[in-house]
């Protein structure tokens, strides 16, 4: 009787562990990373152009703040203001085992841009510090149908440097655009993004 007992008992502990171990997800550097950028959820903080192609001179002086306004299980959003220009609006959402980064664009009565929706998804792991995101076919198409052929080669990035340093960076053959944000200190929020956040 104790020897059946001591059987069952074993049975069900074994089978409870291998329950348990099934309920834990790895950690992946993708994950991480979006648990970090949710740390930022409801922040905002000042940036600063850091690149310096000619094209982008106008937004040199510029004040830029980013306001990691919404923040979801899946999807971040996070408004990114130059001046009086509250347009832009990154989405980084994880999209079945990928990260996706889209590009909102918005004019001031809450339409949408016709340059709008573009970015692309992961194609790698990358790090818990940086992902990287090619063009993607939608995007490509939008590109080339607006007559900027050239950006169907972008590659996005974001780097976060927990704690410390948010970056947004644009890459494509000659061609380079990046900013950084300080996030040691954060700022007040700024008015919600055009066509809300």
């Amino acid at each position: 009787m104790k020897m059946k007992m001591w059987k069952n008992s074993a049975t069900i502990m074994m089978v409870v562990g291998l329950c348990s171990c099934a309920d834990i997800q790895p950690r992946t550097a993708q994950s991480v990373f979006l648990e970090n950028l949710k740390g930022l959820c409801g922040k905002s903080y000042a940036g600063r152009l850091v690149s310096s192609d000619p094209q982008d001179a106008d937004m040199a002086g510029q004040v830029m703040v980013m306001h990691v306004a919404n923040c979801t299980s899946n999807e971040i959003r996070i408004p990114f203001h130059v001046g009086e220009n509250r347009s832009r609006t990154w989405i980084i959402s994880r999209q079945m085992g990928q990260l996706r980064l889209k590009h909102r664009h918005r004019h001031e009565d809450g339409s949408e841009d016709i340059s709008s929706q573009y970015g692309g998804d992961t194609i790698n792991r990358g790090s818990s510090a940086r992902q990287e995101f090619p063009a993607d076919e939608f995007s490509k198409a939008l590109f080339i149908r607006t007559n900027i052929p050239n950006s169907a080669n972008n590659i996005w990035a974001i780097e976060l440097e927990k704690g410390k340093k948010f970056s947004y960076e644009l890459r494509r053959q000659n061609r380079h655009f990046r900013v950084e944000f300080d996030l040691t200190r954060p700022v007040p929020n700024p008015p919600a993004a055009w066509g809300g956040n």
